[in-house]
């Protein structure tokens, strides 16, 4: 019975007890249907009252702490509490998500609010400032965030007669805000002295700018525009926690016991005081009211729902009752009956009816309970109290039948022995005592063999013996009723248990996940007859195991629903319900049990219902009987990504270095180099670790990628053109439906996705801000429009973009494991699915975030790891490669076929218009038919099939094949080695690219007198490469090892190879076969020279610090150069081939003699005048400036000279080929910079004729080649990276002003915006009543806005109210520019100074001025849209952008 697989049966929820009344408020509405909406512990319930059922929203993951009713009173918002808490917005009908908002508020959501029209959303997170955001729900997209006070806010609501207004309150404040574009304004209630500053609880919006809040002391406050004009005394006796407006008016419902209802002037119309009704009780605390015509909902404090009718209103209808505040810990079942009884810190004692789903009996007890038992006959309910006693009461009546004392610590598990003669109970102070239930619970017996307190306890059948679990993790057994211990395993071995709700024993050892502590599950319960078991945990997740659950990492099915710890469950009498019961969240879940053949009829009737219902597809624990991983998917798994510092690092790593800039500004410093390079053609393809990466374009043309390069290669004129807009390795690429624009993604800190045109190779778009690390997945939507994209990040994250506007629609987390594809349907571009490490997931979009169900695989096997995917011909239909070999045929989420595709892994997959390609690691490439059953054609990749116009030579038969592609006529085949096929449909097999396989490259050497270059890499190869137009490799040779460099003899013809293990091999340069070989070191051959001029001599550097000098005609080392502290890493011979120079590891130039290798210091001044045969050295006073601000020894590694001795190219770790002029003396060097390569740059060099750099890329694996252009030759730039210029910090010299205001800081000042804080309104905007003859005339012009003041010139004079600005001297030129303009056709001119916007009339002198600013203004434009006419927008040095309007109007008038 070892079977490690979860149950094929399953749970669903069929009703909760309780109503979420702590806490919380304003959380219980009618809905159009005329259900109730409220929410208990981390579920949406949704109850009908009239067919008394319940349905149930299941998308939060904790605590729901507020809730919002659509105007429309459809769909409902809830908002939970979390490190990450996020807001679901869900259809009360069919209870899905219709959208999920999220990544902005952190700790919990405290309270929400849609507007009149449900457009948009409010919500006020519980962090420290409290943040009101705005949402547009549907799209899931932020529209504005503002901190919201210091302290807790409790309600908030949008002015439903006032477009664009919402009122919050909380402790001690009320605020009234204005949405005006994305900016929320706030403006503080005065509470002057119509009433005391004190808490506001609730609120409600009315018409005219009025306002009703509830106070703290039982007051209604009503405010006007912002200040308070009246208060209502003695509304209630105390705080009004609700506040509900209606079309008939307001009801609100107080600690007091009270509901009140209110008509629209707020005149009192009616008193219902629930204490005094016969369901009230002393201490009834109302927290949430609703008034719907003639019906009244009321939400307590203790979690009950009241229904009140208006007419006898006397008599409220008691619908929903749960346990108060407090720890609910106690539960039991009935022997015989479909009973459930809880016991809790409320003191209460509950008996539930289960097919009723009503509380059918409660009795209050004197202490809080901490657990239950019922007697066999069903007669007796024992319970536990947490000081020490346990009390026995007749089930019948709840009447006491005894109350005893016996222990001092709390009695945490007690149970009936199942022949009814005792109980057992056990309690914190680690023993268990034994009572006769015949002798009146008289003690009959003890056990004290526990050293820890008792938690669980199980009978045998025989009621011969007890089985205990203590804290500690300990299992001990008793002989009873005497209590002896039993250590004997000869005696234990035939006990049959009565029951099993221990978590500690051989039964249960499946049941623990990994790193768990003993405490973690806090209760078990076994169904014998079903062989299934449940286990309630720490983490709010009540789980389904079989039983016996012996073998560590058994699969389950997991529910949620429960908000903190689910502290017991038990199956009811006779097995068709579980019952749990949630700590911290006191509710009581009735769940239904779904045995393994009722499934089976549901599946085909609503999958819907019984999956999403009860989250059970979320049933995959540890999955270790998932096979082994392939061992390709396994290396590739465990690639990193993460470097030790990104390229965004560099601007910060060189603010650290500001000295040492400093410093080197003084100096002066040579030009950079008057030539460049441009990249002309690059060796390589990234398939290692990348699939679905290569397709045709528009045009016939190739794309595909390679290190930080997009290339789209012409196969007809083997030229290559380059998109150069990344600046790491792009780790995948996808293709638009149109095929002319491709997105790629690359690794980074905030990596990025490109959209780029593939004929213009022009940026569209490029999409940053929410993926760490890198992006391994990108799909385009069928129309074109939006973009998928998968992070890796350690939860791989999902995104789906509107990548033209760079909008992230929405996100989610997609896995702990790795996610290798992302498909959006075809048919439905709010579907997507992705495929992964032991995972297959369908998405649906829903506002900003997207909700995933797991494939279901059902009795057809089990989740395997998923290689590639795509969808098929209907919005249904979706096919996914395994990587067993397997294609898996998937309707909606349910597999409903797998046909045997490939040997091994099943890489690639393409949909055809009638039929599907894929492609394996078994290096075949299959045609299907349209249902995948029947394989039409299949190509093998053999080097027997290449035809004679292939650029290369095919290392092995059969490679893995990574990417598949049809078009023209041809199949495009990408492979793991690094080569680009394309197979014509008939057979033959052209081979276009190539490139080094997997593993570092490091060696790199031009032949002599050729275009040729040699490179040998870590993927244990040497290659020769032809740099003429063919731009082919001519040779490989498979090495026993990897090498790590190679130099051709000064003659062409022998090649040396330096290998990993020590050893270095001659072979010939045409044939690539060994001259010779000799092995003298152990480390890493790191580089290997041969002497000038005949090549007498071969210098062999080694990772264990010595060069050994062979004579190459004898085949004899002659000399050991010695006295290297470090590694070598770089070595050159001066001409006459005597003389070798040294870099190490350790910074150190040394100097030897040829060929003894006799050490020599030679002083700096004499090094620059030998004449040396090459110069690949990066030390010495002649390349100090190659150095960066940030370099460190390793930084630059790899240098080369031309011939003529002028440019000197290095290449460094940060992936950059740099261009400096020779000699390079002085720190900083200026510099031409081209990036391409991604990390490192391990070798450079120039070609015989300098007309090429040849540099090779670490672990990006590519061979580029770049033309050298001479000063003054300038062709299209698109290829020169960075535009190739100088860092701009050392360009030096400014021109003193700009030097000046350069340096201006505003950050001070910019604070004293918060030390200063306003209070009160604008003068200018206050209302006032105006006066007789101040009311302006009638006229036909267009109202002034009110923002605007015009100066009054030959008004008549009155009392001074306020100080109306006049007139303003001056003008911001010092620090500002463009900042004057005409308006009106020349009639006015538009400037600013200090905060004030300044519009002069230029006839009559006089200015008009817009104030909202509070802050200087730094910059002003004008809108010069014919269709915007006299919009301005000025920006201040606070964050903060108005836009003011000034309408045609002339100053001075009146």
């Amino acid at each position: 019975m070892a079977d490690r697989s979860a149950p094929s049966c399953h749970l669903r929820l069929e009703w909760v007890y309780g109503y979420r009344g702590h806490q919380c408020r304003n959380n219980l509405y009618y809905t159009a249907a005329k259900e109730i909406v409220y929410f208990v512990a981390g579920v949406g319930v949704v109850y009908s009252p009239r067919e008394h059922r319940q349905k149930f929203y299941l998308g939060h993951q904790d605590d729901i702490i507020s809730l919002a009713l659509h105007p429309e009173r459809v769909l409902v918002a809830t908002g939970q509490v979390g490190k990450e808490p996020y807001i679901c917005v869900w259809d009360s009908y069919t209870v899905q998500t219709v959208s999920v908002l999220k990544d902005v508020h952190t700790h919990g959501i405290a309270c929400l609010a849609f507007d009149l029209d449900g457009q948009r959303l409010v919500s006020v997170g519980l962090d420290s400032k409290n943040t009101v955001c705005v949402w547009d729900w549907r799209k899931g997209k932020l529209l504005s965030m503002a901190p919201g006070h210091t302290d807790r806010i409790f309600d908030i609501s949008w002015d439903l007669y006032q477009p664009n207004k919402l009122v919050s309150c909380g402790v001690k404040h009320i605020k009234f805000w204005s949405l005006c574009g994305n900016s929320l304004t706030p403006k503080r209630g005065v509470f002057g002295k119509t009433g005391d500053l004190q808490t506001i609880l609730c609120l409600a919006c009315a018409r005219d700018e009025v306002t009703y809040s509830g106070a703290l002391n039982g007051d209604i406050y009503v405010w006007k525009g912002i200040n308070l004009v009246r208060t209502i005394q003695g509304a209630h006796a105390a705080g009004i926690f609700s506040m509900n407006a209606c079309e008939e008016g307001f009801a609100t419902g107080g600690r007091d016991g009270c509901v009140r209802l209110w008509d629209l002037n707020f005149k009192p119309i009616t008193v219902i005081d629930l204490r005094e009704t016969d369901q009230g009780y002393k201490g009834l605390s109302v927290r949430s009211v609703c008034w719907r015509g003639d019906h009244i909902l009321v939400g307590t404090q203790d979690s009950e729902i009241f229904e009140i009718v208006v007419h006898e209103r006397n008599k409220p209808f008691l619908l929903m009752q749960g346990h108060c505040e407090g720890e609910l810990w106690a539960l039991a079942v009935h022997p015989t009956k479909p009973l459930a009884m809880t016991g809790s810190d409320d003191r209460s004692v509950r008996i539930w009816s289960l097919i009723d789903h009503a509380l059918i009996a409660r009795c209050n007890m004197e202490e809080p309970i901490r657990c239950a038992a019922v007697s066999t006959d069903g007669i007796h309910l024992a319970l536990g109290m947490k000081d020490g006693s346990f009390t026995v009461l007749r089930v019948r009546d709840m009447t006491e039948v005894v109350h005893i004392k016996d222990r001092k610590e709390a009695i945490h598990e007690l149970k009936y022995s199942p022949d009814g003669n005792f109980l057992a109970v056990g309690s914190n102070d680690s023993s268990v005592d034994i009572y006769g239930v015949v002798q009146r619970y008289k003690k009959v017996g003890e056990c004290i063999g526990s050293l820890s307190f008792i938690t669980h306890m199980d009978w045998s059948s025989d009621s011969k013996y007890l089985q205990t679990n203590d804290g500690n993790g300990r299992r001990l057994f008793y002989r009873m009723p005497g209590g002896k211990e039993v250590t004997n395993k000869e005696e234990l071995k035939g006990i049959q248990w009565a029951s099993w709700t221990c978590v500690s024993g051989l039964e249960v050892n499946g049941i623990w996940p990994k790193y768990s502590d003993i405490n973690d599950i806090n209760s078990v319960d076994a169904n014998f007859i079903g062989q299934v078991m449940v286990t309630a945990d720490d983490y709010g997740i009540v789980k389904l195991f079989r039983y016996p659950c012996l073998r560590k990492g058994a699969k389950f099915k997991k529910y949620l629903g429960h908000s903190a710890h689910v502290t017991n469950v038990r199956w009811s009498h006779d097995h068709q319900w579980v019952v749990s019961i949630g700590g911290a969240d006191h509710s009581v879940f009735q769940w239904k049990f779904v045995p393994d053949r009722k499934l089976k009829d549901n599946l085909h009737i609503a999958p819907q219902e019984s999956l999403v219902d009860s989250n059970s597809d979320e049933s995959d624990s540890d999955q270790s009987d998932v096979p082994e991983l392939d061992s390709e998917i396994e290396q590739e798994t465990q690639i990193t990504y993460r470097r030790q510092v990104y390229k965004e690092d560099l601007p910060q790593l060189k603010e650290q270095c500001k000295e040492k800039r400093k410093s080197a500004a003084s100096k002066r410093r040579e030009r950079a180099p008057g030539n460049s390079i441009r990249l002309h053609f690059v060796h390589g393809y990234r398939g290692y670790d990348c699939r679905s990466n290569l397709f045709y374009t528009q045009t016939g043309e190739i794309v595909y990628h390679v290190a930080a390069v997009g290339v789209v290669y012409n196969r007809q004129q083997n030229t290559q053109r380059f998109y150069l807009g990344h600046d790491d390795d792009i780790l995948c690429l996808a293709i638009h439906p149109l095929k002319d624009y491709v997105a790629t993604g690359q690794v980074g800190r905030d990596s990025s996705i490109h959209i780029w045109d593939t004929e213009t190779i022009k940026p569209l778009s490029v999409l940053k801000g929410y993926h760490q690390y890198g992006v391994c997945a990108v799909d385009f939507s069928a129309d074109g429009k939006r973009l998928a994209s998968v992070g890796i990040d350690d939860n791989h994250t999902i995104v789906l973009w509107d990548w033209k506007k760079g909008e992230k629609l929405s996100a989610v987390r997609g896995s702990k494991d790795k996610i290798f594809v992302v498909k959006i349907n075809p048919y439905m571009p709010d579907k997507l699915i992705t495929v992964g490490i032991k995972h297959m997931k369908f998405w649906r979009r829903a506002g900003g975030g997207l909700i995933g169900r797991k494939g279901c695989i059902g009795a057809l096997g089990r989740t395997d790891t998923m290689m590639c995917a795509v969808y098929g011909w209907t919005e249904e239909m979706a096919f996914s490669g395994t990587s067993t070999g397997d294609v898996c045929i998937w309707r909606d989420v349910f597999l409903i076929k797998t046909v045997k595709a490939h040997d091994g892994p099943v890489f690639s997959m393409h949909a055809l218009e009638k039929g599907f390609v894929t492609g394996g690691k078994d290096g075949v490439v299959a045609l299907w038919d349209d249902t995948f059953e029947r394989c039409l054609k299949t190509y093998a990749i053999k080097r027997a099939a290449l035809a004679p116009g292939s650029k290369g030579l095919l290392l092995e038969d059969n490679p893995s094949i990574r990417a598949i592609s049809l078009g023209h006529g041809h199949i495009l085949v990408g492979t793991k080695n690094g080569e680009i096929l394309e197979v014509d449909k008939s057979g033959p097999i052209t081979l276009l690219v190539q490139g080094h396989m997997e593993g570092e490259v490091w060696g790199l050497a031009t032949h002599p007198h050729l275009p040729i270059c040699a490179t040998v890499s870590d993927d244990k190869t040497l290659r020769i490469w032809d740099l003429s137009p063919s731009h082919c490799m001519l040779a490989v040779r498979k090495l026993k090892k990897g090498g790590r460099c190679c130099c051709f003899s000064p003659d062409g013809k022998a090649l040396a190879v330096g290998l990993n293990d020590g050893s270095f091999l001659i072979v010939n340069a045409d044939t690539l076969e060994d001259l010779v070989s000799f092995q003298h070191r152990k480390d890493v051959i790191s580089e290997i020279r041969f002497s000038p001029g005949a090549g007498k001599y071969l210098a062999v550097a080694s990772c264990d610090n010595f060069v050994d000098i062979y004579n190459v005609m004898s085949s004899k080392r002659v000399g050991i150069c010695k006295g290297a502290s470090s590694y070598i890493t770089h070595m050159d011979w001066d001409i006459r081939g005597k003389l070798l120079q040294v870099n190490t590891g350790a910074k150190e130039q040394l100097f030897f003699e040829a060929p003894r290798g006799k050490k020599q210091t030679i002083p700096s001044l004499e090094v620059e005048k030998i004449g040396w045969a090459s110069w690949t050295s990066v030390l010495g006073s002649c390349c100090e400036g190659i150095w960066p601000i940030i370099g460190e020894v390793t930084d630059v590694t790899a240098s080369c000279l031309t011939s003529d001795s002028k440019v000197l190219a290095t290449g460094d770790d940060f992936g950059f080929v740099k261009l400096f002029r020779y000699p390079a003396k002085g720190k900083f060097g200026k510099f031409k910079r081209y990036v391409a390569h991604s990390t490192h740059v391990t070798n450079v060099r120039w070609t015989y004729d300098d007309s090429l750099l040849v540099t090779v890329g670490g672990a990006d694996t590519s061979l580029m080649l770049w033309t050298y252009e001479m000063e003054g030759h300038r062709d299209s730039r698109q290829c020169d990276s960075e535009e190739s210029d100088l860092d701009s910090e050392e360009d030096g010299g400014y021109d003193s002003d700009v030097t000046r205001e350069n340096e201006i800081n505003y950050t001070i000042k910019a604070l004293s915006t918060n030390i200063r804080p306003m209070f009160g309104i604008k003068p200018h905007l206050q209302q006032k009543e105006p006066t007789l003859d101040e009311r302006p005339p009638v006229s036909r012009a267009l109202p002034q806005p009110e923002k605007l003041q015009t100066n009054n010139v030959g008004k008549k004079k009155r009392p001074i109210e306020d100080l109306i600005l006049e007139l303003v001297f001056g003008y911001r030129g010092k620090d500002c520019r463009n900042n004057v303009h005409y308006l009106n056709d020349g009639a006015d001119v538009i400037y600013h100074t200090a905060s004030v916007g300044i519009l002069y009339n230029v006839a009559t002198g006089s200015q008009s001025f817009y104030q909202e600013h509070n802050d200087d203004i730094l910059c002003l434009t004008v809108n010069q849209h014919p269709k915007f006419t006299n919009i301005v927008a000025t920006g201040q040095e606070t964050q903060q952008i108005c836009q003011l309007q000034l309408l045609l109007f002339t100053c001075g008038m009146q």
